[in-house]
């Protein structure tokens, strides 16, 4: 008999089903015992009483979170049963057959909480027992909905999805990247994607023209409440597009996937400032435009930022970038930037999507010709041989008709926080770091052992 998913039963009255899942609690109640049946779905409530003969017997012996399976009849509950907080809360199951699947030993920690009073290392460390609250199985239902609502949107625009390598070389994304020995060429290294900026630049010199991909990226940053080692973005980029363009079909897609899951926006168009405009009214350029009723309400406010400066000062005193050195300088200022002239007034065609106080979007149109992109790097003082050694490949694919281009990424970790109303990171991942960066359930960061370090010719120094 085919199982039958545990929310379907408020539709099943008088059909026989086939349940299986884990038993959330059970109350016994003298002679009636009563078990909440609990799968991905939701809850249903099995009754054991006298009636049930020797189920009675096996009822008496389940625990919390044992797996069982469950043939029974559904029945509709008498009015004054009737349970108004769950889905299923009309009816029961009347079981005709009991089965233990499996025992659990008492859990390590409450499962029947949303989990936010209990430390972040024990819920790491079972974090496969920490994903049975229906909490965060929403929030990752969310983050699957969003991301196949996403997909489906850029298919119908005539986005074609590609992948790109995840061993790479090192990129300036303004963080540190996380290496990888080769084994095959002792002392080099690949690093791993901060972002597949290059490979989706050089997508568009291929002539895919449309791109997207669901990536996965990698930062060795410091962690913070919505920033990890690794994390999730829509990555999009477009040919023959300008700002004002990619900013409307941008919008189109993040209202069609939000509305289409039941949300509400503030105000739409979203409301645009400039970098100045956003830092003279708010003091940051990412803010929060709800009032308290929004919030109460779970509004999703909306804005772009766009025209910030191209570079700022380092810590030592050189130029660098403030988003990306791939970006295209605003046209009134390109002169500027090949002439290395007027650096601090420098504007670039970077946009920035925020939500709710969060950046959920960042990006801009790409340079597309050598001599820009090498204006960038000059100004921040690398030398010819330092340049070609690391962009002349970007260099010389922009020499065989790059289109202009520009696209975007959006992480999914901070857009389903604000979706989910969520103030961490970890609680829309389903295995993410601890906040001292290691990894959840298995123990990592680790040693390699002498002979994986010969194979990598790499040498431990204390």
């Amino acid at each position: 008999m085919e199982r039958t998913p545990i929310t379907e039963t408020k539709n099943l009255i008088g059909k026989e089903v086939n349940l299986a899942g884990w038993v959330h609690v059970r109350r016994d109640h003298g002679k009636i015992i009563f078990i909440d049946l609990r799968d991905r779905s939701g809850l249903a409530q099995v009754v054991f009483g006298p009636w049930t003969k020797d189920l009675y017997e096996t009822a008496n012996q389940l625990r919390s979170e044992w797996v069982i399976r469950v043939r029974g009849t559904v029945k509709e509950r008498p009015e004054k049963m009737i349970n108004a907080e769950i889905e299923t809360g009309r009816v029961e199951i009347e079981p005709l057959e009991l089965e233990i699947l499996n025992k659990s030993e008492t859990p390590p920690l409450p499962l029947d909480t949303d989990g936010a009073d209990i430390d972040e290392e024990s819920r790491l460390k079972y974090r496969y027992l920490d994903l049975r609250r229906p909490r965060l199985q929403k929030n990752l239902r969310l983050r699957s909905e969003f991301i196949d609502r996403v997909r489906q949107f850029l298919f119908k625009k005539g986005f074609l999805e590609v992948e790109t390598p995840i061993l790479s070389a090192p990129t300036p994304e303004g963080s540190r990247d996380f290496v990888v020995p080769s084994r095959l060429n002792p002392g080099k290294f690949f690093a791993l994607p901060q972002s597949p900026q290059q490979y989706k630049q050089l997508l568009m010199v291929a002539g895919l023209e449309k791109y997207f991909q669901v990536a996965r990226c990698f930062r060795d940053e410091d962690l913070r409440a919505d920033r990890g080692f690794e994390h999730s973005q829509i990555d999009m980029e477009v040919s023959f597009i300008d700002q004002e363009e990619f900013m409307k079909l941008d919008e189109e897609m993040i209202t069609v996937v939000v509305e289409g899951m039941g949300y509400k926006i503030k105000q739409k168009p979203f409301p645009v400032f400039t970098y100045k405009e956003a830092i003279e009214k708010f003091g940051a350029d990412k803010f929060d435009l709800r009032t308290e009723e929004d919030k109460n309400n779970g509004v999703l406010a909306y804005a772009w930022v766009k025209d910030f400066p191209f570079f700022e000062k380092s810590d030592d005193g050189e130029w660098t970038f403030t988003h990306n050195p791939f970006s295209h300088a605003k046209p009134e200022h390109v002169d500027w930037l090949l002439s290395g002239e007027h650096v601090d007034e420098i504007l670039t065609t970077q946009y920035d999507l925020v939500c709710n106080g969060f950046e959920v979007g960042g990006g801009s149109i790409r340079a597309h010709k050598p001599e820009m992109l090498k204006a960038v790097f000059k100004i921040m003082g690398y030398g010819d041989k330092e340049i070609d050694a690391q962009f002349g490949h970007m260099l010389e694919a922009f020499k065989y008709g790059a289109p202009p281009h520009g696209g975007i990424a959006h992480g999914i970790e901070r857009n389903i926080m604000t979706l989910a109303g969520e103030n961490y990171l970890r609680e829309v991942q389903a295995f993410p770091q601890t906040s001292s960066g290691r990894t959840s359930v298995m123990d990592a960061p680790n040693e390699l052992d002498k002979k994986q370090l010969k194979e990598l010719h790499l040498k431990i120094e204390k």
